[in-house]
């Protein structure tokens, strides 16, 4: 049972019901909307199809879907540069495309095929991408989070700005690595963003259920680290927050916490809204957060300001045109030779 004092510390930013309706663009050039809109539907139709493939069993890999959650993605990777250090978790397909991964080296790998992004030997945790910034993602909760604080330390060796980012889900900061990576960065005031996805869930269970506050920022204020609260729907929300951080980290004033409150639609694993790790969802939850999906927001502000909604189908259009063609390729590439289950594993005698 939940205790009687507990309530939401995000002012609002947790109630689907809430910040619901177009975000605001005034500022911001429309060229660089459309581009945020066309790489969060990029991230969207890729996982769509994803799930069809789990669905029609092709994809045997294990498959965590970032649906609904995209604008946390590009929001920060619009900030990032090829040179910086970026690693994800087991849902990290949006942050490998935000960053300008390849469409069809992440299909060939989730279809376990040898042109994969890791050559068809780690499916859809296992991605890596260093020519876009992203080093690598793996399965267990929270791993890539020290790796980024090496990486940082690492960047600031090398010389020059670079920073490193870790992805993660607000299910992570309750793995000790967390707040001891934190602990290490702050102390070495190193250039690491840590970027918390707080979707309100951990596999299936509620936050609430799970910690004794829903504001995983507030780690970072114990840890001494700037810390931002955002709304994670409101992909100008996001890049406006984690660009300040990012550009503390440049500048040499230390790592940053930011916290993007989203929602995913889809369970746990699968493709299945309904179900989440053995359990029923609140499907009346789903729908109110589908409202505020960050598409949709911004897609709706775009049209106040102007755009047709001829403008916007075209995008849409495009980028799916897209994702199928490389979908094609992606089914037709062979699998690995057996002997590769040799030759990635062992280096060959002098």
């Amino acid at each position: 049972m939940l205790a009687s004092s507990w309530h939401s510390e995000l002012d609002g930013l947790a109630d689907p019901t809430q910040f619901a309706g177009p975000i605001d663009i005034r500022g911001s050039a429309r060229s660089e909307l459309l581009g945020m809109l066309r790489s969060m539907l990029r991230i969207r139709i890729v996982e769509e199809q994803v799930a069809e493939l789990v669905l029609g069993g092709l994809a045997r890999t294990p498959c965590h879907l970032g649906i609904g959650q995209e604008a946390v993605a590009v929001g920060v990777c619009s900030g990032l540069r090829a040179s910086d250090r970026v690693f994800g978790g087991h849902r990290s397909h949006s942050q490998f495309l935000a960053l300008g991964g390849s469409t069809f080296g992440l299909l060939a790998e989730i279809l376990g095929r040898a042109d994969g992004v890791s050559r068809g030997m780690g499916g859809s945790m296992h991605l890596y991408g260093a020519s876009v910034g992203f080093h690598g993602s793996v399965p267990l909760v929270g791993a890539t989070i020290p790796i980024a604080v090496g990486a940082a330390l690492a960047a600031r060796m090398d010389g020059g700005d670079s920073v490193a980012v870790a992805f993660f889900g607000d299910g992570a900061c309750e793995e000790g690595v967390f707040h001891e990576s934190m602990n290490l960065a702050a102390v070495y005031n190193l250039p690491v963003l840590f970027v918390c996805e707080n979707n309100l869930f951990a596999s299936h269970l509620d936050i609430q259920f799970r910690q004794p506050s829903d504001r995983i920022a507030r780690y970072g204020e114990a840890h001494r680290v700037s810390s931002r609260t955002v709304d994670g729907n409101d992909v100008l929300a996001v890049q406006s927050a984690a660009r300040e951080l990012i550009g503390g980290a440049r500048a040499g004033r230390g790592p940053g916490l930011l916290e993007a409150i989203t929602f995913r639609f889809r369970g746990h694993v699968g493709p299945k809204e309904d179900i989440d790790v053995g359990v029923n969802r609140r499907m009346d939850d789903v729908e109110k957060w589908k409202r505020r999906c960050p598409i949709q927001r911004l897609s709706e502000a775009l049209l106040l300001s102007g755009a047709t909604q001829a403008e916007l189908l075209e995008v849409r259009a495009e980028v799916t045109e897209e994702v199928e063609q490389a979908l094609i390729r992606a089914k037709s590439a062979k699998y690995p030779e057996p002997s590769a289950l040799r030759s990635l594993v062992y280096a060959e005698h002098p």
